[in-house]
């Protein structure tokens, strides 16, 4: 195309630019409404955020060491994300994390039920119990006890804290504290301590399963470790003896096989994982059909009579 027939085209581009220039800042001025965060969402963020600490920053020295010492775009590249994810390698980051979340949430039902049991009320044992928490559960029940204060009223405030913890453990205990917190009725100290001593049996499980699951991760370890250390020794020291993978089809074959050693994480990433069972409170609760409504309520009086 000669210069005057681009004219029109670099035109529309120029235009279109522009319009979007101004889209974007009428969006920036206005803003958008805030959305909740999902699941992926958060693990993104906290992906993004590993990316940009210390993580990031060692990933990144050591997959420019690899790429100056063997001279391989794919094996610099590849030691820089296996040391990104060299934590959550088998799943193990996410096993420990929810372990945690167990221990903390049996320990917090067991803080409750005692508190309760010197004849205080949930509005005060809930905020007593926040000092005593486990770090895994002091950003969700911060949240609860703020909305306490703001006169939110309790199975609402409690429902959204089961939303925070997103456990179907939790959803069991929280659901025995909606319905106590509607019909304030006896009984609630006994059934936390059941719930408790069910997720600690439940604890105990998962607890021996991890130890099983530690000997296979560790022999992934070392088999990941020996043969990376291996390929990049005789990158540095044998040079002459793999310098088939200095060509382009030679980083070609050298990227299936890091693919394969990807698949082989990622894989080990989905047997490791623990299929947790549906949530109890998972669904929004329609109008009138709400945990602990009246006609709820009256129904269960009704069965229970």
């Amino acid at each position: 195309m000669t210069g005057p027939a681009l004219y029109p085209l670099l035109g529309i581009v120029a235009g279109a630019v522009g319009g979007g220039g101004i889209f974007l800042l009428a969006v920036a001025v206005r803003g958008l409404p805030a959305r909740p965060k999902s699941a992926r969402a958060t693990r993104l963020e906290r992906g993004l955020r590993d990316m940009a600490g210390v993580r990031g920053a060692t990933a990144l020295v050591l997959g420019a060491l690899t790429l100056l010492a063997t001279r391989w775009v794919v094996a610099g590249i590849g030691v820089a994300l296996l040391a990104l994810g060299w934590r959550s390698l088998g799943g193990a980051a996410s096993e420990r994390k929810a372990i945690a979340r167990l221990e903390g949430l049996a320990a917090w039902t067991e803080s409750l039920r005692d508190t309760i049991a010197g004849a205080v009320g949930l509005e005060q044992a809930i905020p007593s119990s926040l000092r005593a928490a486990a770090p895994s559960l002091q950003e969700p029940l911060a949240r609860l006890v703020d909305r306490l204060h703001t006169r939110t009223p309790m199975p609402e405030a409690l429902r959204r804290f089961a939303d925070d913890l997103d456990d179907p453990g939790a959803d069991l205990i929280i659901a025995a504290l909606i319905i106590n917190s509607r019909l304030r009725g006896p009984g609630l100290r006994d059934l936390l301590g059941g719930l408790s001593t069910s997720v600690r049996e439940e604890l105990d499980m998962r607890r021996k399963i991890n130890a099983d699951r530690r000997a296979t991760r560790r022999s992934v370890q070392i088999v990941v470790i020996v043969a990376v250390a291996v390929a990049l020794l005789l990158g540095v020291f044998n040079h002459s003896y793999v310098e088939i993978y200095d060509a382009p089809l030679g980083q070609v074959v050298l990227l299936v096989v890091a693919g394969f050693y990807a698949a082989g994480f990622f894989w080990l990433r989905k047997l490791a994982r623990f299929d947790a069972p549906e949530r109890l409170l998972s669904e929004p609760l329609a109008a009138g059909a709400a945990l602990g409504a009246p006609e709820t309520v009256a129904g269960w009086r009704g069965g229970g009579s």
